[in-house]
């Protein structure tokens, strides 16, 4: 499928149910706790993107500056959060992606966004941009799956959609991958434009004279987060390490090591 072809089909991404119900009964209480309500729409990247998909349009006059969720609830008011929550959870329905493991794919994804924040703070970067882009770094993987399930099946069989070769993987067989179906989409929200280039580049960091700093970033959350998944041997960690970016952002692998969450989230 062209890519073209698959930007224009309508699809709806999946929230986590059980975020989804939290997020509705404390929206339901007299005086919501903001700070608990920013923290569960940050760790579901469908209510993540919906959320800054919003806080960016025009009508705030904000448009391609809301990096983050505490930075759209302080622009959105809570009648907009409690509306975009309910229309979330009539999408809960859906509860199935064919060749995607939900649960295991949702904690991979935060995952990659708690390594991407501390990363971010060792190369003195947005720490807000760079959570926001972890968790939503593959958006068009899920993407890809909604819509075009038949083209990608066999793909998956091949190279698992977690697996460290999987954007390689998708450019050869379809000339695109995650990366740039995620960052089509955050263009067409108007997200702003170190996310765009960090989603589109994260693949590739600093190739062909593009310098966007966050992605580098999760590229090296991104390896680390797969090679945890794959359970890779130090020796193995060792020889697929992405120096050449790691050495531009002037961290060794010793140091992504080091960054790793003490709360490494896990799926049942």
């Amino acid at each position: 499928m062209e890519l073209s072809a698959l930007l224009a089909q309508s699809i709806v991404l999946p929230s986590i149910p059980r975020i989804i119900a939290l997020l509705l009964g404390e929206l339901d209480r007299e005086e919501p706790d903001l700070r608990k309500v920013s923290q569960l729409i940050s760790t579901d990247l469908a209510l993540t993107t919906r959320l800054l998909q919003a806080a960016n349009t025009p009508l705030f006059k904000l448009s391609g500056k809301v990096n983050s969720v505490p930075e759209a609830l302080a622009i959105l008011g809570l009648p907009h959060i409690r509306a975009m929550a309910a229309e979330a959870a009539t999408a809960a329905s859906l509860k199935a992606v064919p060749g995607i493991h939900l649960q295991q794919f949702w904690a991979y994804s935060l995952n990659v966004a708690k390594l991407s924040r501390s990363l971010a703070g060792v190369v003195r970067q947005n720490q807000g941009a760079a959570f926001t882009c972890g968790l939503i770094h593959a958006v068009g993987e899920l993407v890809m799956h909604l819509g075009m399930p038949a083209e990608i099946a066999p793909l998956d069989k091949e190279v698992p959609p977690l697996d460290i070769k999987r954007a390689r993987a998708e450019f050869k067989q379809f000339g695109y991958s995650y990366a740039q179906v995620g960052a089509a989409y955050v263009r067409r929200w108007q997200f702003p434009l170190p996310i765009v280039d960090a989603l589109e580049h994260q693949y590739a960091p600093f190739e062909s004279h593009v310098y966007e700093p966050l992605a580098g970033v999760i590229h090296l959350a991104t390896w680390r987060t797969r090679a945890r998944e794959a359970n890779l041997s130090e020796r193995a960690m060792a020889v697929t390490f992405p120096g050449e970016v790691g050495d531009v952002l002037g961290l060794d692998i010793d140091m992504v090591l080091q960054q790793d969450p003490f709360d490494w989230s896990a799926y049942s």
